[in-house]
């Protein structure tokens, strides 16, 4: 017996006993039109839309297409809704279970019902990211002659996870984290229909508020966390879900923090100035708060990469590399283990060596420019690569640096309206102080003053 997605034994006993199926797999939607959130992907004509059969007869058939997203965004129920919705023949594969054996299995049954009944396979492929090179390059010859149509699924960079040949032969569709509207919007039609808990129960607001932070764009962990809570609320008797019984059966404290007001502002205010202060264990808490809160990971990322540069600066250059690397790290791999990232980058940042000379020199430097001490360009410093430029005086006296002795000459590179002024003061704290032997060293060079 091949591998369905949803056998018929399954739905079956699905429509007789709607509880023995777990809450986020009763309301998954039946067509597309009821797919929350990811509307970029179901536009009319979209990828989407033809493999159900919407766009019609024609020479374009339906494409393969990849579908990479974090857990709980709608990769398996887009692939669930196709398979409700057309009338092709719908296979399913796990990539954890999976290997070239069960590949080619059902290749060659999407050959003999093409050619036998004119039948065209859908192979869903969940988890292709766990799939070896070999494993991958078995695909290729049926996804380029459309013995079957892929859909994969994937919460890694398929740049990575995916071979080049599958990626070029596959349309690359993303999925976005649920906004909070995208979540309650599923909280409230599992509560109401008969699906789902119908009606058995009300959310509290402050329930609500508690499910989608602990949600974090996370579908199926909504609905999980709701199935738990209103089954605690039933079991005592109880017609609200509240704050409370949403705490106990999910183990996990409201944290108080409004994404959008206030507390968004200060909690990260206050990472930033334990970071500068150099106090790791207070920045690890405002670190768990947002975390905790639900905080978009890219936003304390981009955070911490301001600070290297404002507070860290040249004390510690590997500080700004750090807090880059943990940024492009959290856009791949997204929460949880992005908090893992996050505390490195965090850790590393709060226990570097300070100096904010870099940003002082900045400021200073602009606030010139601003009371209009700028000036024309020295004579000599100009571009001297054009026809006439030599007539003007452009690049006329300008010393190569590399054919001094040392690899300094002494002339002036400012506007005579700021020669000679001071941006950059180094401290003596960390690697700073190298630059702060180095740059008295290249002043009195420029100047003249050094033998």
């Amino acid at each position: 017996m091949e591998p369905d997605l949803f056998t018929a034994a399954a739905e079956e006993r699905q429509e007789k006993d709607p509880t023995s199926s777990p809450l986020a797999v009763r309301m998954r939607p039946r067509t597309l039109d009821e797919v929350v959130g990811q509307q970029h992907l179901l536009k009319p004509g979209s990828p989407l839309r033809r493999l159900v059969g919407e766009g019609g007869p024609g020479p374009a058939g339906a494409s393969s297409v990849i579908l990479w997203g974090p857990p709980g965004t709608g990769k398996t129920t887009l692939a669930y809704v196709v398979s409700k919705a057309t009338n092709k023949r719908f296979v399913e594969l796990s990539a954890i279970t999976a290997g070239v054996k069960e590949v080619r299995a059902v290749i060659d049954g999407a050959r003999r019902a093409a050619g036998g009944f004119g039948k065209e396979t859908v192979l869903f492929l969940d988890e292709i990211h766990r799939f070896s090179k070999a494993q991958q390059d078995s695909l290729l010859p049926a996804v380029e002659n459309r013995w079957v149509t892929l859909i994969a699924a994937t919460t890694e960079n398929p740049y990575f996870s995916v071979i080049s040949p599958l990626l070029s032969r596959s349309l690359l569709l993303t999925l976005e984290p649920l906004t909070d509207d995208d979540i309650g919007a599923l909280l409230e039609r599992a509560l109401m229909e008969e699906r789902g808990l119908g009606g058995a129960v009300t959310l509290s607001d402050d329930g609500r508020a508690h499910l989608l932070r602990i949600a974090g764009g996370d579908a199926r962990r909504a609905l999980t966390a709701l199935e738990a809570a209103a089954g605690a609320a039933i079991d005592k008797g109880e017609a609200e879900i509240t704050l409370g019984t949403v705490e106990e059966t999910v183990d996990r404290a409201a944290v108080k923090y409004d994404r959008d007001g206030d507390q968004h502002y200060d909690v990260a205010s206050a990472l930033i100035k334990s970071i500068r202060g150099s106090d790791v264990d207070a920045a690890l808490h405002y670190l768990a708060r947002m975390i905790e809160a639900g905080e978009d990971p890219r936003f304390i990322a981009r955070r911490l990469m301001i600070s290297a540069s404002e507070d860290i600066g040249l004390a510690d250059p590997t500080a700004l590399p750090t807090a880059v690397a943990a940024a492009q790290a959290v856009a791949m791999i997204g929460f949880p283990e992005a908090a893992l990232t996050l505390s490195h980058a965090t850790i590393a940042l709060a226990l570097a060596p300070k100096s904010n000379a870099a940003t002082l020199a900045i400021q200073a430097a602009q606030q010139d420019i601003r009371n209009g001490l700028a000036g024309p360009v020295p004579p000599h410093l100009r571009d001297g690569h054009y026809k006439g430029a030599k007539k003007l005086g452009h690049a006329q006296g300008y010393v190569y640096p590399h054919d001094v002795a040392g690899g300094i000459a002494a002339q002036q590179y400012a506007p005579d309206a700021v020669h000679g002024r001071r941006y950059y003061e180094p401290t003596r704290y960390g690697a700073e102080a190298r630059y702060a032997d180095v740059v008295e060293k290249v002043r009195d060079r420029l100047r003249g003053d050094a033998k």
